[in-house]
């Protein structure tokens, strides 16, 4: 039986007091305990990029993240982009550029552009591919993503390319 501990945090701009068990992962912690439920777990090894949340504005994979290392860390998940009701240029870009299908990768997706961006603001669509090759879609919606990623970037794929 595992123990438990109550860690101070930052959830999407709110500072947070949470209980966590020593064994919970992140992921649980976001759906079963505060019902965020916009992360999901795919693959649950840290493969698919569909649990990706950011702590302190970096993408990880929540399903392999111990909620004790959250401790005095900033977590964002999807549920945190909107801010008074207007979606993040993120969240904006996939629906004009129709990144999605079922949805399932898609809060995943959006969390794992987010770091993109912060990372590389004018990313390449080279760079955008293998930045985003961690996040798997089974729909095939990568042309969207990619689509979405450079209306954000001003890039321009060269002339003939394909997703």
């Amino acid at each position: 039986m595992s123990s438990t501990r109550t860690i101070t945090t930052v959830l999407n701009g709110e500072q947070r007091e949470l209980e966590i068990r020593d064994n919970q992962t992140l992921l649980d912690l976001l759906r079963d305990t505060l019902s965020l439920t916009g992360t999901v777990e795919g693959c649950g090894v840290g493969v698919c990029g569909s649990c990706t949340v950011l702590v302190d504005d970096a993408p990880v994979s929540s399903c392999l993240t111990l909620a004790t290392n959250v401790e005095r860390r900033a977590v964002t998940t999807i549920e945190g982009l909107a801010v008074d009701g207007t979606l993040h240029r993120v969240q904006q870009a996939f629906i004009e550029h129709q990144a999605f299908q079922c949805g399932f990768c898609t809060p995943g997706m959006i969390m794992a552009v987010i770091g993109l961006l912060r990372e590389h603001p004018k990313a390449t669509e080279e760079e955008a591919r293998d930045y985003l090759s961690g996040n798997l879609c089974r729909c095939g919606t990568y042309k969207e993503v990619l689509a979405a990623v450079e209306s954000l970037t001003g890039q321009t794929p060269p002339r003939g390319a394909t997703a």
